[in-house]
């Protein structure tokens, strides 16, 4: 969109969705600036003609966007607070390229496809995760959550716009509930605003249930068409089903209560261990590196068909774990010494899954370590913070910028791969902000996860969801998957040529392919990514090297 303004001309490029449209719009009008039509894309364009630089503090929404000042010979740059939509860039010869995608900018024949120790660091150490600002390719970098960059003939810069505060925690209890209740309303309430179908996800959790509860309620006060709701399962997962401290028990009965008792039109969509196996790629495509293996391809599954049953927007629960406590690391002693990042703390297994050449030139621990203190050093602290809070600080910063991150990547990444768009309305940067000072006593109400989020909304939910351990996102219990994912890898093993062979140590792989992936001692990553999931990611290194064929530059 092009915009001619004062003899000076405006052009941007702009992916995704403000949920203060009305707000900023109505604001600009009384400026006196008038609009042709209803869009945000224009909001967002007039309104950086108006402040400038500091346009992203008025924003309310998910967005990444690239704007071109004519007069002043410069491209302007912002990306929402939580990095829900990306934006990659790439600084060649004097020109500046970017790109929502990664493989975007791979097509420019200036670039080179390469990895070098930082970017195998990155794979092997963090992956999933990644640190902000990075990618594992070498001069392919992103930018970072909650920042604006400019690019102008004298050079490149970025400033950040939006972080974390901490401040004084004054409000009473109730006075915290009610905040917590509006604040919940008022962010699901304008991420409803929607002229395509849309739809929550329900899991049967409290996350999911609470945006179905309110969703539900508001169509109701709008006397709107019957919500639709969708749930993911896998076929012969109640055959197959074990308990866990991580899984305690399955979806079904859960949904069945929250959909009965809301009135929506449930749909389940159920997922083959085929499916999951055959789309490792796609799902890979997707985020342009192996991600979180059949946790990411369940996701693209569903998503492909939650699309094709006619929804185009729907609405999830993800980031109330991140914000509300609701993970173990939390509360477990070894994950909260562990000096590392606490959803992955196998370093040494990470470190002898190198091939032994690299790793005589490549210290992971080190590497994980520095990007692990490097983060620390950025957390904001108080001098009168309990003990407690300023360790719990620490954890749910470190939660927000790398966890969150990556799992905010993967609701992006899969559903608009299949044209659905995944609104997260526990993401609203408001919750966020005010929910990082709350003490963690008061947070961890009755010394349960999530327990602050589960007495506020006691009222409005069943007894049996709002007590209901969290259970983390479904995944197949089917051993045919297993087996599946071990003949996958144990035919790559078998290549010579497999380019995996270069990067990683064929030792260890065939230790953890005859251990069923127990020769890892713990999940690859979070809590899902046990022994299959590891053998998945494994193969989705190799369908990466295969497609994307890296350079690799130590």
């Amino acid at each position: 969109m092009v915009f001619q303004y004062e003899n000076q001309e405006y052009a941007i490029c702009y992916n995704g969705q403000l949920y203060n449209t009305e707000d900023l719009r109505k604001e600009l009008l009384e400026i006196g600036y008038t609009f042709e039509g209803y869009s945000d894309t224009e909001v967002v364009l007039k309104g950086f003609v108006e402040f400038g630089y500091e346009l992203p503090k008025k924003l309310n929404g998910v967005y990444s966007f690239a704007i071109w000042n004519q007069k002043k010979q410069e491209l302007y740059f912002a990306r929402d607070p939580f990095g829900i939509k990306p934006l990659f860039y790439s600084i060649v010869d004097g020109t500046i390229l970017f790109a929502s995608e990664i493989k975007a900018i791979l097509k420019h024949p200036s670039v080179e496809t390469v990895v070098d120790k930082q970017g195998i660091s990155e794979l092997i150490g963090l992956a999933p995760c990644h640190t902000p600002g990075l990618t594992v390719f070498k001069n392919i970098y992103e930018i970072k959550p909650g920042y604006y960059a400019v690019y102008k003939s004298s050079g490149f810069y970025e400033i950040q716009y939006w972080n974390l505060i901490s401040k004084r925690y004054t409000d009473s209890f109730s006075e915290t509930c009610e905040k917590i209740r509006f604040l919940l309303q008022d962010a699901i309430e304008r991420q409803l605003v929607s002229d395509v179908p849309l739809c929550t996800f329900l899991s049967g959790g409290l996350d999911s249930s609470i945006i179905t509860t309110y969703v539900s309620r508001y169509y109701q006060k709008k006397n709107l068409p019957t919500l639709h709701t969708y749930s993911v399962d896998y076929i012969d997962n109640d055959k197959n089903f074990v308990k866990s401290d991580f899984q305690p028990n399955s979806d079904k009965d859960y949904i069945t209560l929250m959909a009965e008792k809301l009135q929506t039109k449930h749909h389940t969509i159920l997922i083959d261990t085929p499916e999951l196996a055959e789309s490792l790629e796609e799902a890979m495509i997707a985020r342009d590196m192996p991600g979180m293996a059949d946790v990411d391809s369940s996701l693209l599954l569903f998503c492909k068909k939650v699309k094709e049953s006619g929804m185009t927007v729907a609405i999830s629960g993800e980031c109330a774990d991140e914000i509300f406590a609701g993970y173990p690391w939390f509360f477990r002693e070894d994950a909260l010494r562990s000096n590392t990042f606490p959803w992955s703390i196998a370093l040494t297994e990470r470190q002898q899954l190198l091939n032994p050449a690299l790793a005589e030139k490549i210290n992971l621990k080190e590497y994980i370590g520095y990007r692990y203190r490097e983060s620390l050093a950025q957390v904001p602290t108080l001098d009168y913070d309990s003990k407690e809070t300023a360790e719990k600080r620490k954890i749910t910063y470190l939660t927000q910028t790398w966890f969150m991150q990556t799992l905010l990547e993967r609701s992006d990444r899969m559903a608009l791969a299949n044209g659905l768009d995944i609104r997260v309305p526990f993401c609203d940067y408001r919750i966020v902000e005010y929910l990082w000072n709350i003490p963690w006593e008061v947070k961890s109400l009755n010394s349960r996860e999530k327990g602050l989020l589960r007495y506020v909304v006691k009222d409005i939910l069943p007894e049996e969801i709002v007590s209901r351990k969290k259970s983390p996102y479904p995944k197949t219990h089917n051993p045919n998957y297993l087996a599946k994912v071990k003949e996958m890898l144990s035919t790559i093993l078998q290549n010579p040529n497999a380019p995996i062979h270069q990067l990683l140590n064929d030792n260890y792989m065939k230790e953890i392919l005859e251990t069923d992936g127990k020769a890892f001692s713990r999940p690859w990553f979070g809590q899902l990514m046990t022994g299959p999931q590891l053998m998945a990611y494994l193969c989705q290194v190799n369908m990466w090297l295969e497609r994307y064929e890296p350079r690799i530059e130590l």
